[in-house]
């Protein structure tokens, strides 16, 4: 009879295996997306920014780029009022306030405290109020108020290196934003020459419910604008 050899199985092939359970938090996220991705009709779009005038505008006044990103999506909530809406058990809302979830990474998982009435706030307040926030998510201090009200989310990666990243709407919000990588390309200057320039993708998905594709693209085209030329 021939030989035959044996062959490892997978468990060896991986070598020793932990099983881990997930906390509290983890398995609560896992539900969340899982649910999300299984009953959100999500609508995606992306657009390039010229990113120069934001960063300027961070390095001269000391503030935070994620400020910066905040006002851009809170003023254009404001302007497209249906943005700043959910749907919710086939219904559809409209908000008030604008109050702009950003999603913090900790060693647990990731938490979104809220910045409410974002729109009406200076870039000076936006950055305090964010640093304040980031440190009391990442230390575990966070409580349950400073995370709830919020009307729509960001995810701000531009200290990283993804350039395009999917957005993950917070369901039952209309909409969620994520800025990419800011990266160094060719841009066309105001004379036609080709220079030079800071770029960054912003990343707008939405629940096709609610933001069909002309007013998603609106709204995206509305931040853009917002963060290429923002006001001190």
């Amino acid at each position: 009879m021939p030989n035959i050899a044996a062959v490892p199985s997978s468990s060896t092939l991986k070598g020793d295996t932990q099983i881990q359970e997930p906390d509290r938090l983890a398995g609560a996220i896992a539900r969340r997306v899982a649910e999300i991705r299984a009953t959100v009709p999500d609508l995606e779009l992306a657009i390039d920014v010229g990113a120069g005038p934001a960063l300027a505008l961070a390095r001269d006044g000391g503030y935070s780029l994620t400020a910066i990103l905040v006002r851009a999506a809170a003023t254009a909530l404001r302007e497209l009022p249906w943005a700043n809406a959910a749907y919710r058990d086939g219904h559809f809302e409209r908000y008030e306030r604008v109050n702009v979830g950003v999603v913090v990474t900790t060693e647990d998982g990731l938490v979104i405290p809220a910045v409410l009435d974002a729109d009406t706030k200076t870039l000076a307040e936006l950055s305090g109020e964010l640093e304040t926030l980031t440190a009391r998510a990442r230390s575990g201090e966070l409580t349950p108020p400073e995370q709830a009200g919020t009307t729509f989310t960001l995810s701000d990666f531009t200290a990283l290196d993804a350039h395009r990243i999917t957005p993950m709407i917070t369901a039952p919000q209309a909409a969620a934003l994520t800025a990419g990588a800011v990266r160094r390309e060719p841009v066309v200057a105001g004379n036609g020459a080709v220079v030079a320039g800071d770029v960054m993708t912003l990343t707008v998905a939405c629940d096709h419910r609610i933001l069909f594709g002309e007013r998603a693209a609106r709204l995206v085209g509305r931040i853009a604008a917002l963060v290429q030329e923002p006001a001190p």
